[in-house]
């Protein structure tokens, strides 16, 4: 199967629609990562390539931005697209991408970064987007997904856009931050107390919905951010707690077998698992950082085992050849060995007929 997925274009993955069901095959390997800092060597990508994954998928901070001078943001991008080992990645794997803060603009930033059309139009032409898709011309954000394979063997990626929406944040007090949530390795945000605050606006929703409802053996949603883990007082659909429990009734309520959650931007990597008023365990694998470490890791009581604060990448394997697809998620280190992982069948994830 990797020979079919090969010699697929990255300007025809770019389109970010629905492939027709004879276009593509399902890949087996699938690679993902987040935080990458340009400026840095990322020594990871030589073992990445070696891996031969059928699609890798950047979950954002692909490139610290963080800036207002679109010609700073742009020479970035080139930063990173000059490093031998993402030219071997490009060159012989696909790749899909989505931004997270830094590379939308700022840190921690959302809908009021004043640049991010502009943003848009770097980030998009960076990853050979084509001019006339519709990422580069939506009002509410740069959302897309992508369909491989067939009949029993698809894999449907849906892509949220987290920040061009992004309502404000929630902060504590300075005080509270230095007296109680440094000392618990906590960042700065509490759950928003504004009813109708979301990270993807009402638009965003309705597509995200229809998306949902499309047939598929796996639902792979990559977010930029953390979906499953309650509070950490950083970044998270924790802080939208509207929009994580819409997320779960609609996957509820349609019915939606198969959903795998993919996230980036904590700087340390685990697996979290969660089944509240679910009809299946939800299994997110946090993969963070490419190059990026953050040594103060958060509680989180949906993780399972332990975390990593060293270098890594994902790997979302699928054997499509057992009756009941075996599915294992990997969370590799810099030699490629694996830190942690989850193995489970399609049907322990499909209770729906």
């Amino acid at each position: 199967m990797k020979q079919l997925v090969k010699p697929i274009t990255h300007a025809v993955l770019a389109l970010g629609l629905a492939f027709s069901a004879n276009s593509i095959a399902a890949p087996s390997k699938i690679l993902f990562g987040s935080c990458g800092h340009q400026d840095k060597d990322i020594p990871i990508f030589d073992t990445i390539n070696k891996e031969q994954g059928d699609l890798f998928i950047f979950l954002g901070d692909n490139i610290y931005g963080d800036t207002n001078d679109m010609t700073v943001l742009a020479n970035k991008y080139q930063k990173l697209g000059a490093k031998p080992g993402f030219k071997t990645l490009k060159a012989n794997t696909p790749i899909i991408a989505m931004w997270d803060d830094h590379d939308f603009g700022q840190n921690d930033i959302g809908k009021d970064y004043p640049h991010k059309e502009q943003s848009r139009q770097i980030m998009l032409d960076f990853w050979g987007e084509p001019k006339r898709s519709p990422r580069r011309t939506r009002t509410d954000g740069i959302y897309t997904s992508y369909m491989y394979g067939e009949d029993e063997q698809t894999v449907h990626v849906i892509m949220p856009d987290l920040r061009w929406n992004r309502d404000a944040l929630n902060h504590v007090s300075e005080l509270e931050y230095y007296t109680k949530r440094k000392l618990n390795n906590q960042g700065p945000y509490s759950p928003t107390e504004v009813k109708g605050a979301s990270m993807l606006g009402e638009t965003q929703w309705q597509w995200l919905e229809h998306e949902l409802k499309k047939p598929a053996a796996v639902k792979l949603i990559a977010s930029s951010l953390q979906l499953l883990p309650d509070f950490t007082g950083w970044e998270s659909w924790a802080n939208f707690p509207e929009d994580r429990n819409r997320l779960f009734a609609l996957i509820k309520k349609h019915q939606v077998n198969g959903v795998i959650i993919i996230s980036g931007d904590t700087h340390w990597g685990e697996i979290s698992k969660y089944q509240q008023n679910l009809d299946y365990p939800l299994i997110e694998m946090t993969s963070s950082g490419l190059t990026e470490k953050w040594k103060d890791v958060s509680p989180n009581k949906h993780r399972v085992g332990d975390y990593t604060h060293n270098v890594n990448y994902g790997d979302l394997s699928i054997d499509w050849q057992q009756a009941d697809p075996a599915i294992s998620l990997k969370l590799k280190g810099i030699d490629g060995k694996v830190i942690m992982q989850s193995a489970f069948s399609l049907s322990s994830i499909s209770p729906y007929k």
